[in-house]
This record gives structure tokens, C-alpha cells and sequence, in this order.
């Protein structure tokens, strides 16, 4: 893959997901994965066999305001709610959306009323559909199947609750809109933590501890859209020290997995340019076996799809139909 070390290397410094002994409970983590004040993930498993490991809410205390990144789905909400009562948020400042797709935004009007003095961060284009979310849960039917309902159906927000990015400029948290996996998705970076989101795919632990990495590339996928994103990411100065991600988790090897992520879509791309040939343009069961067993063999950081736990690896080839039809466009 060109990044010096294979994946099973990382787990012998600590990991890619420092975070993977948090739980449901929400935990705070520092980059060796010791305990620190002022993040901290939340994990909200979804009533699902292998929905677990999967979701990362971030909570980030700050200067005595506190704010989350992405509250996740409507359906964990009460959970949601809970932790952050139990971890002693009384006043939540500020939502911090990456983009409003059911499992990162789906809750955020829920968790608004929740706590009224909130407010909601959003991309300018994609706060429309946090006030009348009704096409967002059409869109969410279609793609999602029946994994929509099961993360809930969003609660429109009042528009004088949400903020535009450049709202977050005075405390210091830098905001980035990184289209590929949604058009209006964009990442934060406050104090050397970069919430990435989707932009750079996702990742869970394994059995043996060396990281899985899977792009995320829903319907209606642009190549090389997603490619500046994740260059824009690789030239941020001074570089970012953690990655907080949307699945799952957070390391210390920005640097390390923004690369792996552009050097992943490239190389699933070009495999599924050559399985057209044989297998036709469209997503079949076919396709996709195939696409597995030769990704499995050129792509290092998929490989150790064969390590992740049973539940894990059936949630992970749900997904994978999304991805693969993403790319074949």
C-alpha cells in the first residue's frame, strides 16, 4: 500500500482504535488510550446483531461549554441523553454535525429538545433538511432499506436553532466541508483532534488487534471529489495528532489512515473498473462476491476483514453492498 508499515503493525503501538475498550459507557481517552477530561466517546450500539463498535458519538469539554459531534441516530437518543446526564452535562452548547445522514445527524433535533440551549452546526446547504426532514427520511428509505427505521425517523429542528461553520471560527475549532461520502459532509479540528466523519471511510477493531478500513461510498458517489477531501485532510497545518471517527473510534496516526483511505478508493475503483468487464455495471450478489475475494488480496487494510468477529463481519457485508454500488455509480 506505500505507507511504510502493514496494518497489523499499528496494533503492536497501541492500535488503531484507542477507544475500543469504552463500551456503551462513555469513556475518556487520550492518545495512549489513558484516560483525559476533555473527550470522550459515547457508543451507541443500535439494536441489531454486530451493531456494536460501530457509531461514535464524541463529547468535548472545553473551556467550561461542552458540545458533541455527531449524536447519532433518533433510536439512542434516550441513551444518548442518559450518558451525557451521567458524565454530569447539564448544558449542552452545541450539535456538531459531520453531515446529516440517519446514523450521525438523525437524532439532532431529538437531542435539541433535550437540551433547548443547544445549538445545531450544520453545512449552510444541508440545514434545510434538519428543518423539514422529510426528504432525508425518503432518501434514507431508499438507500438504507430497512436499517431506517430501525435508526429512527429525525424530528424537524427549528431553523433559528442552527449555525453556519463560520460560528465556530471565535473558539477556535476550524471547520473543513469535505464532500465524497455527502456533499455537505465537513470535518472539525479543535485542539490537534480532527473529527474526520465518513471522509476517510471507517474502521473497527479485529480479533488480533491490526485495523480493518472500509471507504464509505453510498450511492451517488464522486471519486474525485472525495480524493481533494482527503487531500485537503493530508495538508492541514499543523497536522492534526488524533483522528475521532465517525466508525469507530480514535488513533494517533492521522497522517497514516488519511493516506490508506485515498490509497483505498483508488485501488477499489480500479478493481471494480476490471470485474465490469466480466460481472456487468450494476451491483449483483455476484459482483460483490467476487469484489471481495480480489480486494481481499490486493487491499491489505480489507484483508483483515476475515478477523473481525462474526457478528462484525455480517454488519460489515451489509455495508458493503452500499459501497460497492456507490462506486459502480
Amino acid at each position: 500500500m506505500g505507507h511504510g508499515r502493514t496494518p497489523r503493525d499499528a496494533s503492536r503501538r497501541g492500535g488503531p482504535d484507542l477507544a475500543r475498550r469504552a463500551g456503551r459507557r462513555g469513556r475518556s481517552l487520550s492518545d495512549d488510550g489513558s484516560p483525559m477530561d476533555d473527550l470522550t466517546l459515547i457508543d451507541l450500539d443500535q439494536p441489531r446483531r454486530g451493531y456494536r463498535k460501530f457509531i461514535s458519538c464524541w463529547l468535548r469539554r472545553r473551556g467550561g461549554e461542552a458540545y458533541v459531534v455527531d449524536p447519532g441516530p433518533a433510536s439512542t437518543i434516550p441513551h444518548l441523553t442518559s450518558e451525557l446526564r451521567r458524565l454530569g452535562v447539564t448544558r449542552l452548547d452545541r450539535i456538531l454535525l459531520t453531515h446529516i445522514h440517519l446514523d450521525h445527524g438523525g437524532g439532532a433535533g431529538h437531542l435539541a429538545a433535550a437540551f433547548p440551549e443547544a445549538r445545531v452546526v450544520v453545512w449552510e446547504e444541508a440545514a434545510r433538511h434538519l428543518v423539514d426532514p422529510q426528504r432525508l427520511w425518503e432518501g434514507s428509505l431508499q438507500v438504507l432499506r430497512d436499517l431506517a427505521p430501525l435508526f429512527g425517523r429525525p424530528l424537524p429542528l427549528p431553523a433559528d436553532r442552527i449555525d453556519p461553520p463560520s460560528s465556530l471560527t471565535p473558539l477556535g475549532i476550524r471547520t473543513f466541508h469535505t464532500p465524497g461520502h455527502a456533499p455537505h459532509h465537513q470535518c472539525y479540528l479543535d485542539d490537534g483532534t480532527l473529527f474526520v466523519g465518513e471522509a476517510a471511510g471507517m474502521t473497527c477493531p479485529t480479533r488480533g488487534g491490526a485495523p480493518y478500513l472500509r471507504p464509505a461510498t453510498p450511492p451517488r458517489f464522486h471519486l474525485p471529489t472525495a480524493l481533494r477531501s482527503l487531500d485537503l485532510l493530508l495538508a492541514l497545518e499543523p497536522a492534526p495528532a488524533r483522528l475521532a471517527w465517525g466508525h469507530h473510534g480514535l488513533n494517533s496516526e492521522p497522517a497514516r489512515f488519511l493516506g490508506a483511505a485515498r490509497e483505498q478508493l483508488l485501488t477499489w475503483t480500479a478493481t471494480l473498473d476490471g470485474l465490469r468487464a466480466t460481472h456487468g455495471p450494476a451491483w449483483t450478489p455476484q459482483l460483490q462476491a467476487a469484489a471481495l475475494r480480489r480486494l481481499a488480496d490486493v487491499d491489505p487494510w480489507f484483508a483483515t476483514f476475515a478477523d473481525l468477529e462474526d457478528d462484525l463481519r455480517e454488519r460489515e457485508a451489509d455495508f458493503l453492498r452500499n459501497t460497492l454500488e456507490g462506486m459502480l455509480g
